[in-house]
């Protein structure tokens, strides 16, 4: 059964916090430090910590998953890292598609606040660089030539 959702959002929306979820482990779901919500907004750090709650009984029960994870949480920076754990995101999602419900569910919540589901935020400098977004309806995954500045 294919899922309605991209894989690639999913990672991307976690990665950022992986470091954090990582060290807090289990307590993520109930503890939400200041400095990480005023990084990263209260609303996204939530959203982090609920889809945390539900992936990480998956992750911990997965050697492969969790090795990805805590990699990609070590180099938050690394492409070839983020690459390995979407990989492995994809494959339990694929292989367990009422978790990718779920987190599709919880990804695409707007927060309490009325904060849209999913914001992104980005710095990208220098040339023929990733971006993300989202549009209506899907995702946008590009790269971006020359200069430009929003």
């Amino acid at each position: 059964t294919k899922t309605p959702m991209d894989f690639t959002l999913i990672a991307t929306f976690l990665s950022p916090f992986l470091p954090h979820l990582i060290k807090l482990g289990s307590k993520a779901t109930t503890t939400a430090t200041d400095a990480i919500a005023k990084k990263f907004g209260e609303a996204a750090w939530t959203k982090a910590q609920t889809l945390w709650q539900r992936l990480h009984p998956s992750i911990e029960a997965s050697p492969d998953l969790k090795d990805a994870t805590e990699k990609a949480a070590a180099k938050p920076d690394s492409a070839p890292r983020q690459a390995v754990f979407q990989e492995e995101l994809e494959t339990l999602l694929t292989q367990n598609p009422d978790l990718a419900k779920d987190l599709a569910q919880i990804l695409n919540q707007d927060a309490p606040d009325g904060t849209p589901s999913i914001q992104i935020v980005q710095n990208v400098t220098g040339n023929n660089n990733q971006t993300i977004g989202q549009v209506q309806g899907g995702t946008v995954i590009g790269t971006v030539d020359g200069n430009l500045t929003l």
